[in-house]
């Protein structure tokens, strides 16, 4: 057997001994615990160390030491179906260096826990058996405690009095929270939370029951707007894209969701959100005509893309409605 054979086998091993799913339990998951202990073929155990790394990083590594080269597809693979059930164990921790990193942050690094390393530090030793019986009887206490971690640092959201959700951190999600907390105040008074889409949970909060009587099916692989309100005294549906890294409403997203909504017996109006002019200014070319700008940093401000109407749904040809 070679030292890589040797070394992924070991690992697996490893992943048995921890008790991680049979699903986990394989030459990926093997080869990804190795290159967050930075552990190559003819190193050992007890020399293992605890660097950040994401995901592309982790790829990198393996292909360099251990030869395996998986396709750049794979990557949401590799953070699926790998790391996230590695920091569910307790296994590894997310973003330790920056726990209130966006969850879609491309600069996202896992590491490898002390405790899990001090263990992996004793593998083929003969106290082996007795530090993973002890090291197992933590597991569930510690995997609560990063999930109460994770907890806290959730962004609340008041959505009406005395009702509050929370969503994942992120400046993305404190965008998400300032439409819903200051331009929905401002220019949708009284109006109704549908929906609020979160990075980690598509369906961050949504009501089903009030699309249901506004004549909506949302199919469920359809790309929904970051938030939906409804302006009850007017009847319209306000749909809300909050851009941080992604782009506006212009022409093609304007369709989508047109046809999204189609059947929706309240008129739609298009918003995008920025956090500032600056990032406004690099999508301005972008912007679809008949649709609003609303930006946080000066939130009693609304910017209309031409039309008579100042906010107001318009009619498939732009007149409004």
């Amino acid at each position: 057997m070679t030292a890589v054979h040797k070394r992924v086998a070991e690992a697996l091993q490893v992943l048995v001994d921890l008790g991680m799913p049979r699903a986990q339990q394989n030459e990926r998951s093997a080869l990804c615990l190795l290159a967050l202990l930075n552990l190559g073929p003819r190193k050992k155990w007890a020399n293992a160390e605890e660097p950040f790394m994401g995901i592309t990083p982790i790829m990198d590594w393996i292909r360099r030491h251990y030869k395996k080269d998986y396709a750049p597809n794979t990557r949401e693979t590799v953070r699926r179906q790998t790391m996230h059930q590695f920091v569910a164990a307790g296994i590894a921790a997310y973003n330790p260096d920056k726990p209130d990193r966006p969850v879609n942050s491309p600069k996202a690094v896992y590491q490898i826990t002390r405790s899990t390393l001090e263990l992996l530090r004793n593998f083929g030793s003969t106290n082996w058996s007795d530090l993973l019986v002890n090291y197992l009887s933590q597991r569930e206490t510690l995997t609560a405690k990063y999930a109460r971690e994770r907890l806290q640092r959730r962004i609340p959201v008041k959505i009406e009095h005395g009702k509050t959700i929370s969503l994942s951190p992120g400046e993305h999600s404190e965008l998400i929270r300032a439409v819903i907390e200051e331009f929905a105040p401002r220019f949708a008074p009284g109006c109704v939370l549908v929906y609020a889409g979160d990075t980690e949970e598509k369906w961050g909060y949504f009501d089903p029951e009030l699309l249901a009587r506004l004549g909506i099916e949302i199919d469920a692989h359809g790309k929904m707007p970051d938030v939906v309100l409804l302006d009850v005294e007017r009847n319209w549906l306000l749909l809300v894209e909050s851009v941080t890294s992604h782009g506006p409403v212009d022409g093609k997203r304007h369709a989508e969701l047109a046809r999204l909504f189609a059947d929706a017996s309240a008129g739609l109006v298009f918003v995008t959100a920025f956090p500032s002019r600056q990032v406004m200014a690099r999508y301005l070319v972008e912007i679809a005509w008949e649709t609003e700008v609303w930006v946080a940093e000066a939130p009693s401000h609304l910017i209309h893309f031409n039309g008579e109407r100042y906010l107001g749904p318009h009619g498939p040809s732009g007149q409004n409605e």
